[in-house]
């Protein structure tokens, strides 16, 4: 059978240096200006410290953080931290068009993406831009060797979902899944053995794919669950993955069905049940008015309101997925 698909490599610069983030970060950042913005923890000098980060990167958030970029006359935005810090400086970008050097401190994988969201009276909305997409990743395992083992699971089954997604999303292709499938196993190898260097290549592998795939269901419930109801993102994409995977099931990755993720959940001792995270069972048929309208076309799987709310309710009791 030919191969016919069209793929988008997104233009990046990344850098894996062990113990090295500091040194090699501020390189990054004087390739690209001499008045850096560092947003998050701290890590190499900058004109401004910016500390203001919030989860889901709330609007007004994001309007004091361009600001305090405006005021400071700053030409380079240095993310040091998780998902949040990255998405704060996406966000200043979006507006400014400022590039990013992002330092990741988890698994997350935004750094790797052009895709930014924001959260505004309850409701996360997402788009993709080049202006947010970094120009250059700085990757230092030892950056996150002081992440709680709790937190480096959640991140790295976080990471695990965009390999997962990544095989159905509305722009996959024989690339992604193999960039999909590296990532899977790095990801399988690193999270039991606590392996953060291996766990990092394999989130950003997941990231890449991700961002070439698109958003497939998993990530469109996450954003509606995270953006309505405040959920914390890694540990709502750790409980939710199982369950869009046994949805799924007939398109799952080659070697890695629900049996697999079981397994891997149990040795890493992941979270299991929304309700542990804030979500209530009452919420359940607000956030399925909320998932239809936004479910990619092509999933696997027709997605209805029935199954979805079976889907959910599951997430939230911790139940086995089905």
């Amino acid at each position: 059978m030919s191969l016919t698909f069209t793929h988008e490599t997104l233009p990046q610069r990344v850098v894996f240096a062990s113990g090295q983030a500091a040194e090699r970060a501020a390189e990054e950042a004087a390739r690209l200006g001499s008045r850096p913005m560092l947003i998050g923890k701290p890590l190499i000098p900058a004109v401004l410290h910016h500390t203001d980060v919030a989860m889901h990167v709330p609007v007004v958030t994001a309007e004091r953080a361009r600001e305090a970029a405006a005021a400071a006359g700053v030409d380079v935005l240095v993310s040091v931290g998780g998902g949040s810090a990255t998405g704060l400086a996406k966000a200043v970008a979006l507006t400014t068009g400022l590039p990013i050097v992002a330092v990741p401190t988890t698994f997350a994988g935004s750094e790797a993406t052009d895709v930014w969201g924001m959260t505004e009276n309850g409701r996360k909305t997402t788009g993709s831009d080049p202006r947010v997409l970094p120009r250059t990743v700085v990757y230092d395992a030892a950056l996150t060797a002081t992440l709680p083992r709790e937190m480096a699971v959640a991140s790295g089954l976080n990471a695990l979902a965009h390999c997962v997604d990544s095989m159905w999303a509305p722009r996959a292709d024989p690339i992604n899944r193999a960039l999909a499938l590296e990532g899977i196993r790095a990801l399988r190898a690193g999270l039991p053995a606590d392996d953060r260097e291996q766990t990092l290549y394999g989130a950003y592998l997941a990231a890449v794919a991700f961002a070439s795939a698109g958003s497939g269901l998993h990530h469109k419930i996450c954003h509606v669950l995270g953006g309505m109801f405040g959920l914390p993102h890694a540990q709502t994409h750790a409980v939710v993955l199982p369950h869009v995977l046994a949805l799924n099931a007939v398109a799952a990755p080659d070697g890695f069905g629900t049996a697999e993720l079981r397994r891997l959940r149990d040795a890493v001792d992941a979270p299991r049940a929304l309700r542990d995270h804030g979500f209530r069972q009452e919420d359940i048929p607000a956030a399925v008015d909320a998932i239809l309208p936004v479910v990619p076309a092509g999933n696997p799987v027709p997605v209805t309101g029935e199954n979805l709310r079976e889907l959910l309710q599951h997430a939230w009791s911790g139940e086995e997925p089905r």
